[in-house]
């Protein structure tokens, strides 16, 4: 098995941040929320953004249509799948 890491601060893979971003977290800050990725040098978040890409975010359509109580409600139940991630 061939790791490759994302944030050597905190030790991420590219393939945890693509569980996480599976699992809900769809911009670099909800990736730095579940695995701390991005928070202390910084180098890694261009790197996240390009695994990222800028494919269908669920939470954004939410918030583009002004339906905040829709992504308070999504974000309650990602909570645990991400924290399995982690």
């Amino acid at each position: 098995m061939n790791r490759v890491y994302v944030c050597s601060c905190f030790g991420i893979t590219d393939k945890q941040v693509k569980e996480h971003a599976a699992a809900g977290a769809c911009t670099p800050r909800q990736i730095a929320s579940a695995t701390k990725a991005g928070t202390d040098c910084g180098s890694c978040v261009r790197t996240i953004q390009g695994i990222l890409g800028r494919g269908a975010c669920p939470r954004r359509e939410l918030l583009e249509k002004g339906d905040a109580t829709a992504v308070l409600a999504a974000e309650t139940e990602r909570a645990p799948a991400l924290a399995e991630a982690a």
